[in-house]
């Protein structure tokens, strides 16, 4: 009797033990992130970083070398053109010009005496006293005299040029903003001029000249508003417009950037020349409209649990076998219901995530604007030649109003049914990165859409990690971990 207790009891222990195990290993079914759809404004944005410069500013220099006498004009002067600024040692360049004019004269009375020797000739071979070959010379003579005397006279009027020089004067109204040089230090002008002081013409209009990736660069055109901060005005936002895209191409480190200028007035002159403004060029903006977090568009949740919803018959036509990632990047999931692989071409537009500088409306995860997720977006679905284009007024902002057709492109969202991810087809348009504007009448304001997925962790399988995995550390003497890391 007592056995078979015994084995009953063994048998019941190992059930138990079997039941307890499974229920420790059991892997939890997947979860999802949702989100909102909401209805607000979507302001589609460029940001970039710049330099804040005066709109007119020169470089005075000195064409001549010497010793620093006098200085007229210091850090933050008010001057005028013509004003004297600095004032050369000129005894040696007078010496010169002193110089230079003897020349002249010991060249003019040296033609004198040519001149006189050339009328005697002249007189005389009228008797027969000289030859003609006389005459001749004494003409000649003449015209070498005549070039000596040219020749002196452009000696001493580049020596007086020179002298002239030794006075520096503004050649603009404006103010100093820099002065690189002191009473009694040599100016030594060989190759080049060298910088004496710099004056900005007027510091009430500004400019921020940045540089936009060249992802950006297209949608960057005159006009366009602006804001942009500095560092010294945090609490401050400043207004502006871009005035130029140059077209030459600046390469740093491989990435190919172009030089906009943005004017912006300065009248109660807080912006200096030389601050680092953070730019942000308003591209287009709409209101009103019903957007989604980008992460909802990327969302692709796995084949065999993804149902279907009809949406409008254009959406379902476009959002076909080449339904490729929504904004940003992410890979194309094939429709369910055709079985239509996905298009590889399609894939590869959209695996090329937005890596670059700044943000762009097409960004990457995280916001990001790159190439990849724009291409993502002129890729996916229907041809992009067929998309509605509408024109941009010339106030620069891309406004679009109940008559225009907007640029739209397919796209899908996920909402949960029965626990399980259901397909809606929507038109997606303008986005901030974050958020997308979409269409389609499968959503409206309030549905909860799959923004993520939860990836399934096992349960504690009671076994435990090594030191450093996550497992306990083991303390040595002195606090010091075991195996000759120091624990924290």
């Amino acid at each position: 009797m007592k056995r078979w207790i015994v084995v009953g009891v063994v048998v019941l222990a190992a059930a138990g033990a079997t039941w307890w195990w499974k229920a420790r290993s059991k892997v939890e079914g997947p979860r999802y992130r949702t989100a909102a759809v909401e209805r607000g404004a979507i302001r589609s944005v460029v940001s970039a970083t710049g330099t804040i410069e005066p709109v007119v500013q020169v470089q005075v220099g000195s064409q001549v070398s010497g010793t620093v006498s006098k200085l007229y004009a210091d850090y933050n002067s008010l001057v005028k053109q013509g004003q004297l600024l600095l004032q050369l040692e000129p005894s040696s360049f007078r010496a010169r010009a002193a110089q230079a004019e003897a020349t002249v004269a010991r060249a003019e009375a040296t033609l004198k005496e040519s001149q006189r020797q050339l009328r005697r000739s002249q007189e005389l071979v009228k008797d027969n006293y000289v030859a003609q070959a006389d005459v001749e010379a004494a003409e000649v003579d003449v015209e070498q005299k005549q070039a000596d005397l040219k020749l002196a006279q452009a000696a001493l009027q580049s020596a007086a040029v020179d002298l002239a020089n030794t006075t520096i004067r503004a050649p603009i109204d404006g103010v100093v903003i820099a002065r690189s040089v002191d009473v009694g230090q040599t100016v030594a002008a060989s190759l080049q001029a060298p910088q004496l002081f710099v004056i900005a013409n007027d510091l009430s209009q500004m400019q921020v000249e940045t540089k936009i990736d060249e992802a950006d660069i297209g949608r960057i055109r005159p006009g366009l508003p602006v804001t942009f901060t500095v560092d010294a005005y945090p609490e401050a936002e400043f207004q502006g417009n871009v005035s130029q895209v140059r077209l030459e191409p600046v390469v740093e480190s491989g990435v190919v950037t172009y030089t906009t200028v943005i004017r912006t007035q300065n009248r109660d002159l807080k912006l200096r020349p030389g601050m680092t403004a953070n730019v942000t060029v308003l591209v287009a903006s709409k209101d009103d409209v019903m957007k989604v977090p980008a992460a909802a568009l990327r969302f692709h949740p796995p084949m065999e649990s993804a149902g279907r919803r009809g949406g409008t018959g254009a959406a379902l036509a476009m959002n076909g076998p080449r339904q490729g990632a929504g904004p940003g990047g992410g890979a194309s999931a094939p429709d369910p219901a055709s079985g239509a692989a996905a298009d590889p071409a399609g894939d590869m537009r959209a695996r090329g995530g937005g890596a670059g500088h700044g943000r762009g409306e097409h960004g990457g995860d995280g916001g990001g604007r790159g190439a990849g997720g724009w291409r993502a977006m002129r890729g996916a679905g229907a041809d992009s030649s067929a998309a509605p284009v509408h024109a941009v007024p010339a106030t620069g902002v891309e406004e679009v109003s109940g008559t225009e057709l907007p640029l739209l492109r397919p796209g899908a969202v996920y909402v949960l049914s029965g626990g399980k991810p259901e397909r809606v087809p929507v038109m997606t348009g303008l986005g901030d990165g974050a958020s997308f504007e979409i269409q389609g009448d499968g959503v409206k304001p309030g549905d909860a859409v799959i923004v993520g997925l939860e990836v399934p962790v096992a349960k504690n399988q009671g076994l435990t990690p090594p030191p450093g995995m996550g497992g306990p550390t083991f303390r040595g003497p002195g606090g010091r971990g075991g195996g000759g890391g120091r624990g924290r």
